[in-house]
């Protein structure tokens, strides 16, 4: 199986899943039915990839994870992926798709990157059926909501600035009232799906779900709604974790996908379990940096799955360290050792954080061959070494899994060290305050926290409703440590502000809305669809990896 594709059908026998419970989807990919799980033993090593803060530069985190996986097959380990699904909102606007790039990719690529299996669409038209019916008891009056102060919003998989605030029922057509919509992968729906470990617990999770308040600021619950089956209905085949693979033929569950700046930003517990209980070494992530998408991971993810991490991988490019060092986008090339040490603080406050969950760190460095030198290289690894942390060069792009076989075999020796017992950052008995300073100040390197009048008003309403004692999830800008995405590096001297909240009651999380923040993204100047066409032969051309 080393070194190439199979068959889809030949994966999952490969992996020792019984072919009544893999549901294909063409040749290339499937669904494996969670039925899969049922008496499985999850014995395999869980290896959560992250980063330093992203930049313009690109730090390459997806690619590194399924080199790393690649790199771990040739040394002869059984190492299986479990990653998030693309969202189409990005394929489109500025970031491109999800699947590695080079000789870490996935495959079948643009499929995964689009419609794959029809997840996000799922997700989407079940979020949109409760929206409807919402509506609909307030047009008919058989709802105890405030058509004021509904929650419930719409979601749509497209980056549309236009649709952040809307104004609905217009014409007679419904009760008029404003509104907005948020991208798909914000969905609380898609929160719930990722969180779910069975069809009972997403129906729960769904009942649970906070639609918005009656006049009297009593919480009103999607189970009111009673349209729970029909969700469920729409959901049933989402709900089971789709199986692809490298191009080097290493499984991979793909499943699911939140944004870490403003949900928590990570694959469903269901696949992670399932790579979990049919791999010996599994490599996921979490969205973004160690501060955002890590972070949830083990506070949320973990928490509640009862999962923990062997092994935590922090991936840093030469290219990004320099621009954390001051150095222009167009000036990347040039070799510069100072500024790679300076942008090394942002490295160094990662793995300070990772440390405080007392798990074994490596960093990986995503060598971009043509324009990285020997000295800025060893720059990192001198670093690294007085933090006692592990680092090894990879070139998974140009090299796929051997040229990730130094890497793998030091995540491998990291994942196999005995573990103290898992620990979160805060307890969920914790003021939501004290959960947020902690967050802050141990993840971010801030002050403090400082939360704006509408916002503790807001929490007020929440303790009111008893929907306090929850997990946070900290919805703040990916391009900086601080809630300011101008501040590279490492700042110091900042306050994160927050805003606003939004209770997640289903998927178990307070969100935090911080800065600028939005749970609707826009599209750049250029989008990337302007980039995007189709041959005769059907071939889509144009789509950055």
């Amino acid at each position: 199986m080393i070194g190439k594709t199979r068959p889809i059908s030949e994966v999952a026998e490969y992996l020792g899943i019984d072919a009544a419970q893999v549901i294909p989807y063409g040749s290339d990919k499937a669904k494996v039915s969670i039925k899969a799980l049922k008496g499985r033993p999850l014995k395999g090593k869980l290896i959560l990839t992250s980063a330093l803060t992203p930049t313009a530069a690109g730090e390459g985190k997806t690619t590194i994870s399924i080199g790393l996986a690649q790199g771990l097959q040739a040394i002869g380990k059984r190492s299986v992926l479990a990653l998030r699904e693309p969202s189409m909102g990005p394929v489109f606007g500025r970031k491109g798709g999800a699947t590695g790039g080079g000789m870490s990719s996935l495959t079948p690529a643009d499929s995964i990157n689009l419609h794959f299996t029809g997840d996000f669409h799922a997700i989407t038209s079940a979020h949109n059926l409760l929206s409807a019916v919402i509506d609909n008891a307030l047009f008919y009056g058989t709802t105890r909501l405030d058509p004021a102060k509904v929650t419930w919003k719409r979601v749509l998989d497209m980056n549309d600035r236009s649709l952040r605030n809307v104004v609905i029922g217009l014409n007679k057509q419904g009760v008029a009232r404003e509104s907005s919509f948020d991208i798909t992968p914000a969905s609380e729906i898609m929160a719930v799906l990722c969180l779910s470990e069975s069809m009972d617990d997403l129906r729960e999770r769904l009942d649970r779900m906070v639609i918005g308040f009656t006049r009297d600021d009593e919480a009103v619950y999607a189970r009111e709604m009673k349209v729970t089956g029909a969700l469920l209905a729409v959901l049933k085949d989402a709900v089971n974790p789709n199986l692809v693979q490298s191009i080097e033929g290493v499984p991979a569950f793909v499943h699911g996908g939140p944004f870490a700046n403003i949900a928590h930003g990570c694959n469903s517990v269901l696949a992670t379990k399932m790579a979990l209980a049919y791999g010996d070494y599994v490599v996921t992530e979490g969205g973004f940096a160690f501060d955002l998408g890590a972070e949830k991971f083990l506070d949320i993810k973990c928490r509640q799955a009862g999962l923990s991490p062997d092994a935590i991988v922090i991936v840093a490019t030469i290219r990004a360290l320099k621009m954390h060092g001051g150095v222009a986008k167009d000036q990347l090339e040039t070799p510069d050792v100072e500024a790679v040490k300076r942008g090394l603080e942002n490295l160094g406050a990662h793995l300070e954080s990772a440390a405080r969950f007392k798990r074994p760190v490596v960093v990986a460095i995503n060598l971009f061959a043509a324009s990285d030198t020997a000295e800025e290289v060893q720059a990192v690894k001198d670093f690294c070494a007085g933090m006692g942390v592990r680092c090894a060069a990879a070139d998974v792009f140009g090299k796929g899994g051997p040229g990730a076989e130094e890497l793998a075999r030091l995540v491998a020796e990291a994942a196999d060290e005995p573990s103290p017992e898992f620990s979160c950052l805060y307890g969920l008995d914790d003021a939501v305050e004290v959960k947020m300073e902690k967050i802050a100040t141990q993840m971010y390197g801030a002050d403090g926290v400082d939360v704006s009048a509408p916002a503790r008003k807001k929490l007020a309403l929440l303790e009111k409703n008893g929907l306090t004692g929850l997990s946070v999830c900290m919805a703040k800008t990916q391009n900086s440590l601080s809630d300011d995405a101008s501040l590279l590096g490492r700042p110091r001297g900042f306050r994160i502000h927050v805003r606003d909240f939004e209770i997640a009651n289903g998927a178990g999380y307070l969100v935090a809305l911080t800065g600028t923040i939005m749970r609707m993204p826009a599209l750049p100047r250029v989008p990337s669809a302007e980039q995007i066409d189709v041959d005769e032969d059907g071939r889509i051309t144009g789509m950055k990896g």
